[in-house]
């Protein structure tokens, strides 16, 4: 049981952790990416989302807008909005995929088959968790350096406010590592399970018959 419960660990093991990277891949396009805070107005925060902008007052409402076109916003945050957007289609493809592809679900009829099907579901699986978190870490990541060059920019005056990071990039980078670690750990079982579809060679002994020993009647006459 040391290599098939190996492969059922790590497969399951990969699905728990794509399914916990939806909900930070949902969670980045809920909250905020960058936060404005300025020192005129300490009790008021801007907040830019991917879908819109929240005002944040200590006292009085939260005043929350979306955009009025997707082409008036900065190119990151429309690259941002693609690209997550194509991960949420990529995940429900992953998860559809891996589910059919694990040990404990019953597929095809005859056992050969049935690994060879469940290890192709699983690494098509692992490979587009792969592709899913880079497409989520990029973003994350481009945003998050264009923010740091900005806000370090010495050509821009101090009394400028410039812009912070927010939740949604600390989420995107969770999201995309544990996209990664599905992946890794889905293509890791199929490893493992490649090796329980190997042929087993069985050495042939050639057996030779014996002399026959049994003398007939004629030889005693």
């Amino acid at each position: 049981c040391k290599h098939p419960c190996l492969s059922g660990t790590l497969e399951l093991l990969g699905v728990v952790s794509l399914v916990m990277a939806l909900f930070f891949s949902m969670a980045t396009l809920l909250v905020s990416w960058l936060t404005l805070s300025t020192d005129l107005l300490p009790m008021e925060s801007i907040e830019l989302g991917l879908w819109g902008t929240c005002v944040f007052q200590e006292v009085g409402p939260v005043d929350c807008r979306p955009y009025d076109s997707m082409l008036e916003l900065p190119s990151e945050i429309q690259l941002a909005r693609i690209l997550i957007s194509l991960v949420m289609g990529l995940w429900l493809l992953s998860l559809a995929l891996a589910i059919p592809g694990l040990n404990v679900v019953n597929g095809c009829r005859d056992q050969l088959e049935d690994l060879t099907c469940k290890r192709a579901l699983k690494a098509i699986a692992g490979v587009l968790c792969l592709v899913s978190g880079i497409l989520v870490l990029f973003p994350a990541s481009y945003i998050a350096h264009l923010t740091v060059v900005r806000y370090f920019d010495e050509m821009v005056p101090e009394v400028i406010p410039r812009w912070e990071f927010g939740y949604g990039l600390f989420c995107g980078w969770i999201a995309g590592i544990l996209h990664l670690i599905a992946g890794i750990l889905l293509l890791t079982s199929c490893l493992h399970l490649h090796e329980l579809n190997r042929p087993v060679h069985i050495p042939l002994v050639l057996v030779t018959p014996e002399p026959n020993t049994v003398r007939s009647r004629s030889e005693y006459v």
